[in-house]
């Protein structure tokens, strides 16, 4: 049984969306087989002392979960839903599917100059992810008293 992202036609991610757009059915055999990179929500604060990214994975184990940082500047925030289990039973059928589940997702963010990637933490907690990135302290300007002659 093949599930396919469903839902709603002001979703891009969804296939309602491009299925006016496909009068020769492209679009669904060709997502049935890529998964969704970009099906994860992510909140980015900045505080004055840390970026802070918060991103919804629910249903997602932590062992699934990766985070990582490439290049020295990208944030890395990747892993894999676990398949639907509960598969549809005798004289069952599934009506609609919006719920994201088995497959891979992958969301890039390039940081800004001063955060601290040597000091990254994460933690995962009801499913949702938090990554506190430290950014360099400010350094207060130095200030030289200079005199005045003449």
């Amino acid at each position: 049984m093949s599930l396919v992202r469903s839902g709603n036609v002001f979703d891009p991610l969804s296939l309602d969306f491009w299925a006016s757009a496909d009068p020769l059915g492209v679009v669904r055999p060709l997502a049935e087989q890529c998964p969704v990179l970009t099906n994860v929500r992510v909140d980015w604060k900045e505080t004055p002392t840390a970026h802070v990214f918060k991103a919804d994975l629910p249903g997602v184990k932590k062992e699934a979960a990766r985070v990582e940082v490439e290049g020295g500047d990208v944030l890395v925030i990747s892993g894999e839903r676990d398949a639907r289990e509960e598969l549809a039973g005798e004289g069952e059928a599934w009506r609609l599917a919006e719920r994201s589940t088995g497959g891979r997702f992958r969301r890039r963010f390039r940081l800004p100059r001063g955060a601290r990637l040597d000091q990254v933490q994460a933690s995962m907690e009801d499913g949702v992810l938090t990554v506190t990135i430290p950014k360099d302290e400010a350094k207060k300007p130095q200030v030289k008293a200079v005199e005045i002659s003449g």
